[in-house]
């Protein structure tokens, strides 16, 4: 359902994504793992036809991000690392507003929206103004917005960034029910995060692909060496930056 096929990303002289290539198949939840400014929002951003990439190819659900990007739209729940919501609207009239814009009307507008509001806990604050809300319910109200016209695949870019150690194990039972019939991207730079959620993972540093392994392979791999899996996923980033 994802296809990432040698993407190139330059923005100048600076390579941000450099010959990345990785398939994410139906009822795979995959961890994409990298610190901080590794490339992971930038392949997302161009994943979600925010952006072109430089060279390659990205398919959503069999659609070509660059000639078909509302085909990839219609199929594709996305939530950015900074939540953009509208904190002028109240939190139900924000959610009915997203529903149209995405097409849904009528008796399947309420559907999915009564359907959101359950699955992300939003009650207590329907009547609420977006800014109004805390960073924890904002985070949510995002994620309500980007599974509510039930895209079969769907991008995760820091979900759990604001959320209490409650919200984070219920946020991730909830992804976890969300996998069958699509795929889903987790991204993070926190390995505890990836690791409980993601039985494979994707790593990635100064824009490279490091590693694309499960998530048992790279635990077997780091007992043999007597470490914890920490420090295995360490010794990859440090051995590419040595290399590089």
């Amino acid at each position: 359902m994802i296809q990432v096929e040698s993407v190139t990303k330059r923005f100048g002289e600076t390579v941000a994504v450099d010959d990345v290539s990785f398939s994410i198949g139906e009822g795979e939840i995959v961890g994409f793992l990298g610190p901080n400014g590794a490339g992971k929002s930038t392949l997302l951003k161009m994943m979600c036809t925010w952006q072109p990439p430089t060279a390659g190819r990205i398919s959503i659900a069999g659609f070509d991000t660059v000639r078909q990007p509302l085909e990839v739209r219609r199929r594709l729940g996305y939530l950015p690392e900074h939540n953009a919501l509208y904190e002028g609207m109240k939190v139900d009239r924000f959610l009915r507003f997203m529903g149209r814009v995405r097409g849904l009307s009528g008796r399947h507008l309420d559907d999915r929206i009564a359907w959101a509001v359950g699955k992300c806990s939003l009650e207590a604050v329907l009547g609420k103004w977006v800014h109004e809300c805390s960073k924890g319910y904002r985070q949510r109200i995002g994620v309500a917005a980007a599974l509510l016209h039930d895209p079969r695949v769907i991008l995760l870019d820091e979900p759990t960034h604001g959320l209490d150690p409650l919200q984070v194990v219920a946020f991730r039972d909830f992804i976890l029910g969300l996998r069958e019939g699509r795929a889903i991207l987790f991204s993070s730079h926190i390995l505890a995060e990836v690791n409980q959620i993601s039985e494979r993972l994707l790593i990635i540093n100064h824009g490279r692909l490091l590693a694309d392994t499960t998530r048992a392979t790279l635990e077997e791999s780091a007992g043999a060496k007597g470490q914890s899996l920490e420090e295995s996923v360490l010794d990859i980033v440090r051995d590419a930056g040595v290399a590089r």
